[in-house]
Parts: C-alpha cells; structure tokens; sequence
C-alpha cells in the first residue's frame, strides 16, 4: 500500500517580497492533492535588509567577511518562515503532527553553479527544532556537485501538473518569476528545461527606483511607454542566449547597457519586452513548437507580456490558473514535492534539466 505524505513546502524568491507556502498531500510520484495555499509579507524594513545583503553578497569572501550580519539575517528569515508555516497550519485547519515533512528553499543570495556553488540562507534544524518536524533543504548543492547548474528545480512538478491535466504533448509551462525559466515536454514525454532569461526581476527593480510603486501592476506602466530595440537587440545578442540548454542564471547577470537615458515608462516597456523577447526566443529553439504553454509566477499577471507573448508565438497561451491551478503557489507547491522526493531518495534532478551527469537526488535533512 502506497504511502501519502503531507507536506508544507515554502519558498522566497527574487522578488524579496514575503514567503509563499503551500501543504500537499502527495506520494511523491504521480499522486498530488493540494491542501491550501498562503503568503506571507515580509515588513519593509526586513525586506531592505534583505536585498542589502544580496547586493553585497557577490562572492564566497564577500560572504564570509559579512558572516555576522547573514547569520542575523538568516535567523529572522528562518522566523518569517515559521510564521509561514504557523499561518497555513491555521488557515488549512491541519496541526504540525498531521505534517510530515518541510521542504524549505530557504533564500538565494548568490547562484554560481560553474564555479561549483549555489548559497541559499535558511536555518534548516532551527526550522525543525520549532515546528517539531522534519525538514528538508539545500536542494541544489548534490545536484551541483555531480556536475549540474543545480536550477531550475520546479520541472519534474511541472511535468506532473501537465500530466495530471492531461494536455496534448508538446506542452510547456513557463514561469514567471525574478527569472523567467521553461518545462517542456516533447511527444515522447522527454523533459527538458531551462532559465529563459529575465522575468520580473529588472522591471521590479526599475519601477522602484523610479517611482513610488514596487511594481509594474498589469504592465500598465510598459504598455503605456515604447520600448527601446537597440537595448533589446543588444541583450538577447549576449553568450547566454547562444548557449545550448540546460542552463541557468543568477539575477546578478542581468545587466542592462543605456537604460538610465530612458524615462519610466519606455524603461519599463523595454524591460518587458526583454522578458518577451528572451521567452519567444527559447521558444523558438525547441525542436518542436508546444501545442499549449500555460504561464505560473508573478509576471502572468503583467498583461502587457502576455499579450506581447501571445502575438509573437503560434500556439495557446493560458495562465495556469485556468486549470484550478493558482499560478502564485505552483513554487511553494513543487518544494513540498520535491521535499517528499528527497526524503524517499527519488531523483529531483536529470540531465535534461540542469545538465547534472545522472539522474541525481538531493536535499539535506534535518530532524527535529
């Protein structure tokens, strides 16, 4: 008889902007049941830290010359984390004992997988210690060591939400996040996947240097601005866009030449159209055009990629949310997956998705 293990899964991404969590209830193979969702906002001044630390943290010797002031950070982001969890156990109607595992991503502060690193900040046994449950994190690092760029991590979710929804094969889904990133999966059900380049990340950061706003809400912002080609032709002319898959990116690489000569809105239609562009282009290099692509992550919701997404490839484009898929949880939602992955020794990781030597489990646990 098959074993089904609840689990929370939580995850912070580039967007620094609170902690999605999630509670499945899965046997880490084919069966998934999504019990509830949740978000948490980190307050402002914990937020400020936060990208403070990241800016700095631009190496192995920056990182330790600021060790003090992470292992502060990290314990406060480790607290926002618990809180994550106390809020979703509240709210699903569940109790820490019904819970089996966490599958905690912790927060990245810098991704150099060529270099043979990937550092996430989490306290992993302080997580456990508190929830009196058992955790798993550092899901990246076996798969780096064996030779692999340790992300993208969600694909073997994706490739269950598009199996469990029985889509006619090619089929993608792209998500949106800080980094954009793709799941596809060919007539065969081969799996292959791939950061595309930019998500939300730039556009983010542009909004809120320039204006009173966080973020571009529905791309209005992009729609009512003309976007810049040289800029654009200039950055999907750099190495990584000629790179063969599998690959991934750190938001640190992403730097955009001339930017500040454009005002607000042009400099916000640009950066959307980089998302666009860089998307469309990875679509245009698999061998077979998929017959749907359903998009997850933040940047869904900004209207103005879509459309500009829709007009630029030959096949359905949906938000995943219209499959009774809420597309702001499907991360959380795969590092509850993932997590149970892990606990039972299974792969998270292939070849065709982070170009690690074997099929390659991962995770650290930690025992309460």
């Amino acid at each position: 008889m098959k074993k089904y293990y609840y689990s929370i899964g939580l995850m912070s991404g580039t967007s620094i902007d609170g902690v999605d969590a999630s509670i499945i209830k899965s046997d880490g193979d084919q069966f998934i049941e999504i019990i509830d969702n949740t978000f948490i906002k980190y307050p402002e001044t914990f937020r400020g830290e936060l990208k403070k630390i990241i800016s700095k943290s631009t190496s192995k010797y920056q990182i330790s010359k600021l060790s003090k002031k992470i292992q502060l950070i990290e314990k406060k982001l480790t607290k926002y984390h618990y809180k994550a969890c106390l809020t979703i156990i509240l709210k699903s109607g569940l109790s820490f004992k019904k819970i089996d595992l966490i599958g905690f991503h912790g927060q990245t502060i810098l991704h150099k997988p060529n270099a043979g690193y990937s550092i996430q900040i989490g306290n992993s046994s302080f997580l456990s210690k508190i929830t009196k449950t058992n955790v798993i994190s550092n899901f990246r690092q076996n798969d780096i060591l064996n030779g692999g760029q340790g992300a993208p991590l969600t694909p073997l979710y994706h490739q269950l939400i598009l199996k469990k929804l029985k889509l006619k094969l090619p089929a993608a889904i792209v998500n949106i996040g800080g980094i954009s990133n793709i799941t596809y999966i060919n007539n065969n059900n081969k799996i292959i996947s791939f950061d595309t380049g930019p998500g939300n990340f730039l556009i983010d950061q542009w909004v809120s240097n320039k204006s009173k706003n966080k973020f571009d809400k529905n791309g209005l912002i992009a729609k009512s601005g003309i976007y810049n080609k040289k800029i654009v032709k200039s950055f999907i002319e750099k190495d990584y866009y000629k790179k063969k898959f599998p690959k991934s990116l750190d938001v640190k690489s992403l730097k955009v030449k001339n930017l500040n000569k454009l005002k607000l809105k042009d400099g916000c239609s640009t950066l959307a159209m980089l998302t666009v562009e860089t998307i469309c282009l990875s679509i245009k290099n698999l061998k077979k055009t998929p017959n749907i692509i359903l998009f997850s992550g933040g940047g869904r919701k900004n209207k103005f990629i879509i459309e500009n997404i829709k007009k630029r490839v030959k096949c359905k484009v949906s938000l995943i949310d219209e499959y009774d898929f809420n597309g702001d949880f499907i991360e959380s939602q795969a590092f509850a997956y993932l997590s149970i992955r892990s606990y039972l020794k299974k792969y998270i990781t292939l070849p065709s998705l982070t170009g690690v030597k074997n099929p390659c489990s991962g995770g650290k646990l930690s025992k309460f």
